[in-house]
This record gives C-alpha cells, sequence and structure tokens, in this order.
C-alpha cells in the first residue's frame, strides 16, 4: 500500500507539474492587465474577461492561424508521399549503394537542426525564396531522416511473400506499393502523420527566420513578434497561445488511441 501511495503521489506530482503551464495560459488569457498585476499567476482573474481574445482575433492572427494550416497541411502531405516511396525504394528495391546511401542519410539525424539553418538560409537567398512559401517548405516537404527510417523499418517487417505473390500475378512495384503494401502501413502513416502534424504547428526557428511579411507568417512566429518595445503584453501573448493550443488539444482528444501507438510503434522501431 506504501508503493502504491507513493507511486501515485509520484504520478500526481509529474502531471501536476506538465498541466501546470497550460493552466497559466488559460488563465493569464482571461485576465485583464489590472487582474494581471493584482492576482496570483495561478488564480483566475474575477470576472473574466474575453477582451484579449477578442482583440488578438480582431487583428491579422486569423490569417496567421490559415497561414499555419497550410502550411502543415502542405508538409504532411508531402512528407507521406516522398517519405513512403523513399523508404519502399530502401527497404524493397534493389539498386548499388543502397545500404550506404540509406545509412549516410541517417546520419544526418545525429547533426542538431540549429547547425543547418545557416546552410538552409543562404540556400534560399541565393534561390531568392527567402520570405516566400516555396523557402518556408523546400527544406522539409521532400521528407526527412526519422521518417524514411520509420517507414523503412515498417516496410522491412512485411512478409516478403505477399510482393512475391502479387509479381508471380504480374504487378509491377508501383500497384505492390499501392494496392498491397500501403493498405498494411496504416499504422505507421497515422504515427508519421501525427508526429509531422505536432511539429510542423510547432515550428518557430525556420519560418522565424526565411519569413519576414504577414504573407508566410504562422502563428509561432505571430505569438512572438506580439512583444513591443521592451515590454511584453502577457495578455495577448497568452490568448494567442491559447488559440494556437487548441488544435492540438482537439488532435490529441481526438486521436489520442493513434497518439499512444505512435509512442509504442516507434518505441519498438
Amino acid at each position: 500500500m506504501t508503493k502504491r501511495v507513493l507511486l501515485y503521489a509520484t504520478l500526481a506530482a509529474g502531471a501536476f507539474v506538465a498541466v501546470f503551464p497550460y493552466l497559466l495560459v488559460v488563465l493569464t488569457a482571461f485576465k485583464t492587465q489590472a487582474q494581471l498585476s493584482s492576482t496570483e499567476p495561478w488564480l483566475p482573474g474575477l470576472p473574466p474577461t474575453t477582451a484579449n481574445l477578442t482583440e488578438i482575433l480582431g487583428g491579422e492572427f486569423p490569417r496567421y492561424i490559415l497561414n499555419t494550416v497550410a502550411m502543415t497541411a502542405l508538409l504532411t502531405a508531402g512528407q507521406l508521399v516522398f517519405t513512403t516511396f523513399a523508404a519502399y525504394a530502401f527497404a524493397r528495391l534493389r539498386f548499388r549503394g543502397r545500404e550506404v546511401l540509406f545509412w549516410l542519410y541517417v546520419a544526418t539525424m545525429m547533426v542538431p537542426g540549429a547547425v543547418t539553418v545557416i546552410p538552409l538560409f543562404l540556400i534560399m537567398r541565393e534561390l531568392g525564396l527567402v520570405n516566400t512559401w516555396y523557402g518556408l517548405l523546400a527544406p522539409y516537404v521532400l521528407g526527412t531522416p526519422y521518417g524514411i527510417f520509420l517507414m523503412r523499418q515498417f516496410f522491412k517487417g512485411l512478409p516478403a511473400g505477399l510482393e512475391e505473390a502479387a509479381r508471380i500475378d504480374g504487378a509491377g512495384p508501383l500497384t505492390i506499393l499501392v494496392r498491397i503494401l500501403l493498405p498494411l502501413c496504416r499504422p505507421a502513416l497515422g504515427t508519421l502523420t501525427i508526429i509531422t502534424v505536432i511539429s510542423s504547428w510547432n515550428s518557430f526557428l525556420w519560418p522565424l527566420i526565411v519569413t519576414s511579411g504577414d504573407e508566410t507568417k504562422v502563428v509561432t512566429v505571430a505569438i512572438a513578434s506580439l512583444k513591443v518595445g521592451i515590454g511584453v503584453d502577457y495578455n495577448l501573448m497568452m490568448a494567442g497561445g491559447l488559440i494556437a493550443l487548441a488544435p492540438m488539444v482537439a488532435v490529441f482528444i481526438f486521436f489520442q488511441k493513434y497518439i499512444v501507438r505512435s509512442v509504442v510503434l516507434t518505441g519498438l522501431k
């Protein structure tokens, strides 16, 4: 009983630490400037106000949300298509240098993303893609080493007899991939989709560097830009954070089964 009490107490403390920042976001978003300075951060402001949400939604913020939705959708679609084809080639097709090329590509996962930001920006500048949708999407829309590694491992775990039977029936590589293997890869595709959606929605550093206009500004950069002068309008920032957080909460609520499956799948692979 003592061990069980200690276990649940530890879990409760961990859950509180994880949830507390989100609670502060919600409470601060519904406070006025006067309430923010006169009440403790963990206490609600009475009466609560929706002025912060009204103010931020009355400006350009809805446009930034649409930009983020478009970026997330395009990156996710690109990841699913190009990652699947590349992973299938590395897993099933035989060509010279396949293993060397694959492991060299996967080795780039060891390089911190911050190291490649400046070279990527210089490339985009030389191509004239700075502050454009092409520059925003180009580095990540064609797939990532992690996604290709995940899908390749899943493809390699599928029975080879399925492909052999399909080849006997006259199916080519594209038919085998689309009509036989992809329906079996729904758990892996779901995992890749969830990971890509979350990482794309929360992307901050690359959009901050490569974009500067409202046409391509995403929600994370918009929230950071709410800092004015030497002060910070925490009420507006938290209202923007609450709006940006809502879609991810919805994703968790409706797809929590797949999120748990993705954790299991990525852990096993």
